[in-house]
């Protein structure tokens, strides 16, 4: 088996591919071609939100899972979701949440086991990675606080690369 019957067509540099579990195992049984994999760990950062590397092992490099909420979208509340989701229910969507104790909320005097999303949020990612702070260290980004629009495609790489046809093209 070869790494293009994988979904790997292209070896960085370095030879460090970022895979799954499973991909890393496939890797693995290709034999005498591969000397090695190994697993890159990250360590989880304090300073990438939500901020608790107690419940959350998260890094710049090593982000979620998680769910980004759409209006009308429902998601069970307890200790772990609480914490992606504070501020949304509390100030984005100005409810009044009380946290009771492990897994109990109170949400406008109401116990709640759930909530439904008012509003549109987004994940906003720079564009310089490892110098960028962006959603990875403040979380969600409400519909109503995003200003301007996109009009050009600046860069645009693809499964080979640079993709030249698309740039500087505006967006429809």
């Amino acid at each position: 088996m070869r790494l293009e019957e994988l979904g790997i067509d292209d070896v960085p540099a370095g030879n460090v591919l970022n895979m799954t579990p499973s991909e890393s195992k496939a890797v693995e049984n290709l034999g005498e071609a591969v000397t090695a994999v190994t697993p890159y760990t990250y360590e989880p950062n304090n300073d990438v939100w939500p901020h608790d590397t107690s419940k959350f092992h998260y890094s710049i490099d090593n982000f979620g899972p998680i769910y980004i909420p759409k209006k009308g979208a429902t998601v069970q509340l307890d200790s772990n979701s609480i914490e992606l989701y504070r501020r949304i229910i509390a100030v984005y969507e100005g409810n009044k949440l009380e946290e009771k104790g492990p897994n109990q909320f109170v949400i406008n005097g109401q116990p709640a086991t759930s909530y439904t999303f008012k509003m549109d949020y987004y994940w906003m990612m720079g564009d310089n990675r490892h110098r960028s702070l962006d959603s990875r260290f403040w979380g969600f980004v409400p519909e109503d606080h995003i200003v301007g629009k996109a009009w050009m495609i600046w860069m645009s790489y693809g499964k080979n690369g640079i993709r030249w046809s698309r740039l500087f093209r505006t967006i429809k």
